[in-house]
């Protein structure tokens, strides 16, 4: 049995955030987890048009993280999401506001629920109308640090919540320094169905089918992984998708964050594995149109899913 089908799998409908698994010294409460923000209008659900397309604009933020400071890197990020106005979708990067290597200040730059990283996204969903991928935070819970991805709705409200599963080793700290996350989350929203995960996630296809089998039908992943592995990169933006007849959206960060160099490439790939909007190694706000449509119309063509044993 896959460790996929192990984990315990929270699907959300809009308008609910399901409280954390508990674990021992761990908090219950959901209340924290809604920005107080004001009400704006709703991000338009997908666009169905009368040839029964679903389409929803998608722009992957590609922020350059070096070692500045977190309140640069805040205001950084808020003129980037500004930028990037008139999407349904905006996606940021892994660990973006301290740099996923800045392993030093995970600690001292951690954030309990809605922090200033969080309030300043809430606003700025509110203000573009869109969805945001918050990319990750060095969330504390209680003393717990986990490496936590937010979705965040157009009336600035933590819709969905993912804490990193698969915790990275290998030239990292992260594993050391963080509690891995125990929840698969897909997020029912009225622009789609979303999966959330986090870069190492990638290379683990049993998250993505358990997603897939929950109904996701984008895959969200946000990132900060470096230039040296750069192909490996690219192959699973593109396996992960067609493994599963989905769309994959990344945010990958650039620049050179404690001496190493971040890949960027973020992409956005269809169900087919093809790749419709790809980043370059300079920052860079990636844009395109889906249509969700194409999902169930692959399935359909080629029922590759009907046929798994597994």
């Amino acid at each position: 049995m896959t460790r996929g089908r192990d984990l315990p799998t929270i699907f959300l409908a809009e308008g609910r955030l399901a409280e954390p698994r508990g674990t021992e010294g761990s908090p219950e409460e959901t209340s924290q987890l809604v920005a107080d923000t004001p009400l704006a209008a709703s991000s338009a659900p997908a666009q169905k048009s009368p040839d029964g397309k679903r389409t929803i604009k998608i722009a992957s933020i590609q922020m350059e993280i070096g070692d500045n400071s977190k309140e640069e890197n805040i205001r950084h990020a808020e003129d980037l999401i500004g930028a990037a106005k008139g999407a349904d979708l905006i996606i940021l990067p892994e660990v973006w506001n301290l740099g996923y290597f800045s392993f030093e200040a995970y600690r001292s730059g951690s954030e309990e629920a809605i922090g200033e990283s969080l309030q300043m996204v809430a606003k700025k969903a509110v203000e573009t109308g869109a969805y945001i991928l918050a990319g990750s935070i060095i969330e504390n819970a209680s003393g717990q640090f986990f490496n936590t991805s937010y979705l965040i709705n157009p009336r600035g409200k933590v819709i969905g919540k993912y804490q990193k599963i698969h915790l990275f080793g290998y030239g990292s700290q992260e594993s050391q320094l963080l509690t891995a996350g125990r929840d698969i989350v897909v997020v029912d929203t009225e622009i789609g169905k979303l999966g959330l995960s986090t870069c190492y996630d990638l290379r683990f296809p049993e998250l993505y089918r358990k997603m897939m089998e929950e109904g996701a039908e984008v895959f969200l992943v946000d990132s900060a992984w470096p230039f040296s592995r750069l192909e490996h990169w690219r192959l699973l933006n593109q396996a992960r998708p067609v493994e599963n007849l989905c769309f994959l959206a990344s945010s990958n960060a650039v620049g050179v964050n404690r001496g190493t160099k971040l890949g960027g490439h973020s992409m956005i790939i269809d169900p087919w594995g093809e790749v419709l909007a790809e980043g370059n190694d300079n920052e860079c706000i990636l844009r395109t149109e889906i249509n969700l449509s194409d999902v169930q119309k692959r399935r359909t063509e080629f029922p590759a899913l009907k046929d798994k044993k597994l």
